[in-house]
């Protein structure tokens, strides 16, 4: 079992695009970096950089880095209002208390 999700993380650690950095080397898209452009262009409608964002990975792989940010502000917002991490994700979706 843990074979197969070693396996599946393996997949997100091996980057299938590659762009050339400011010296001319190719260097490989970093997941985090694009899930964090990805996000802040959302945040503010911007259309050009979102599409950038979701071209330098898979989907899949941006869908992955997408949840770690939403994750750790779901946290944050949580510790800074005194709530349950639930509660505040709840709140943010537009959703009923439980």
């Amino acid at each position: 079992m843990f074979g197969m999700i070693r396996k599946y993380a393996a997949r997100f650690r091996s980057p299938a695009r590659v762009r050339p950095d400011p010296a001319g080397q190719r260097r490989a898209h970093n997941l985090f970096e694009a899930a964090a452009v990805y996000v802040a262009a959302r945040t503010a409608d911007d259309q050009p950089r979102i599409d950038e964002a979701a071209g330098r990975v898979s989907p899949e792989a941006l869908s992955f880095g997408v949840s770690e940010p939403a994750c750790r502000g779901v946290a944050v917002l949580a510790r800074e209002r005194d709530e349950s991490p639930d509660a505040v994700a709840r709140a943010l979706l537009g959703l009923p208390a439980a």
